[in-house]
């Protein structure tokens, strides 16, 4: 692998593990810091390798060519949660700086530690049990109500991975892999928020304002920032538990918290569980690309080289975030210019990616003052990307 060209004046190389548009999305901030970015790439067309000139090609399933790649670095972190704990084992034996630690890793990596550990700290969770086969998971169901969610331990994202059944007979074909799977109740949630945290090695932790996100088909379709008429209460509690959390669990540099809120019953103050927890920036934070004065990305950057962290105020009232996935159009450039001349406020981020329908290929993000108006114009633009409208 060619080494990574080092700015002078001492500033570190940052290793990013895979190449996908989170890592990319590292590129400008990384610029602005006057740091260099290494990219591990699963291909030389891949979203980061475009745009980051140290790009080698290689697989984070591969021990050798990972502790290769990390030989350049000064620090090593990861745009995904896939790198298997053989591959990072060897990295912390190597001595390499890892960020987040494969100790805090694995709770995003498997959903029955996570449920474990989040159950022993006494976070809200959903009632959840590991189930082994088909009469396990009938007595969870009988226990608290059908239908049930049904979750793979591992692998899982964007709705794969996850189920909603009506009976264990529908869980067969996962039984016969063999293994455990996790159970937990429906719950009866009013929408879905996310807690954005950053967290340095030394310590120093800043949390976002909560943003709302809105799910299509199991994918985040929007995030609206702060969360509309979010209870304060609710707002403090799910922040320190955030907090509380990343220390607890030692993370270091950005991550989230999906939470499900629960409306009170009979005027009483509404509650929430978690969902999941994603150690890496987050599609629920793209929206402090532009809405908040230190972007995730930047934030995540500072954090693993234990930097001071940055101001996470938001530049407006609201901030709007639509996903930007595949539709009708190959070519996105004209539409891309179009979109620009309509809505100068506008501020589109795509991520280099092949066209292809249902595939995350950008966002678009607004901000101001009404927020009403701001849904319509990131709605809009996403449609017209998408092809789902042409005016």
């Amino acid at each position: 692998m060619t080494s990574p060209q080092r700015a002078p004046g001492g500033f570190p190389v940052v290793g990013i593990i895979g190449g996908g548009q989170l890592a990319r999305m590292c590129q400008p901030p990384a610029v602005n810091l006057a740091l260099t970015l290494s990219v591990l790439s699963e291909s030389a067309d891949a979203a980061a390798a475009l745009v980051v000139p140290s790009a080698p090609v290689g697989s984070h399933l591969d021990v050798e060519q990972v502790l290769a790649f990390a030989g350049d670095c000064d620090v090593v972190t990861f745009d995904h949660e896939h790198v298997p704990a053989e591959v990072l084992r060897a990295l912390v034996d190597a001595g390499v700086p890892v960020h987040p630690k494969p100790e805090a890793l694995r709770f995003a990596q498997d959903k029955l530690a996570m449920r474990e550990r989040l159950t022993e700290l006494g976070v809200p969770c959903p009632a959840w049990a590991k189930v082994h086969d088909e009469a396990e998971l009938a007595g969870f169901g009988d226990r608290h109500g059908w239908p049930v969610v049904l979750k793979t331990p591992r692998g899982g994202y964007d709705g794969k991975g996850v189920r909603l059944i009506d009976t264990a007979q529908e869980a067969a074909d996962w039984f016969a892999r063999g293994g455990e799977l996790l159970a937990e109740e429906r719950v009866p949630f009013s929408r879905e928020l996310a807690v954005l945290v950053a967290r340095s090695p030394s310590g120093q932790a800043a949390v976002w304002p909560i943003a709302q996100t809105v799910q299509t088909d199991n994918i985040c379709t929007e995030v609206l920032a702060p969360a509309p008429e979010l209870d304060p209460e609710l707002a403090a509690r799910a922040s320190q538990d955030a907090l509380r959390l990343a220390g607890e669990l030692d993370i270091t540099g950005v991550f989230a918290v999906e939470i499900f809120e629960i409306p009170g019953a009979d005027g009483t103050a509404p509650s929430y569980v978690v969902n999941e927890l994603a150690m890496r920036p987050h599609n629920s934070g793209h929206w402090t690309m532009d809405g908040s004065v230190t972007s995730q990305f930047e934030q995540h950057l500072r954090a693993v080289l234990d930097l001071p962290l940055g101001d996470v105020s938001p530049r407006a009232p609201w901030t709007v975030m639509g996903n930007v996935l595949g539709g009708d159009y190959d070519e996105l450039y004209p539409t891309y210019k179009h979109l620009l001349a309509r809505d100068p406020g506008l501020k589109v981020h795509l991520y280099g990616k092949g066209v292809r329908p249902g595939r995350k290929i950008g966002h678009v993000n607004v901000y101001g003052d009404d927020l009403d108006a701001l849904r319509e114009r990131a709605r809009h633009a996403a449609d017209y990307l998408e092809g789902t409208v042409t005016e």
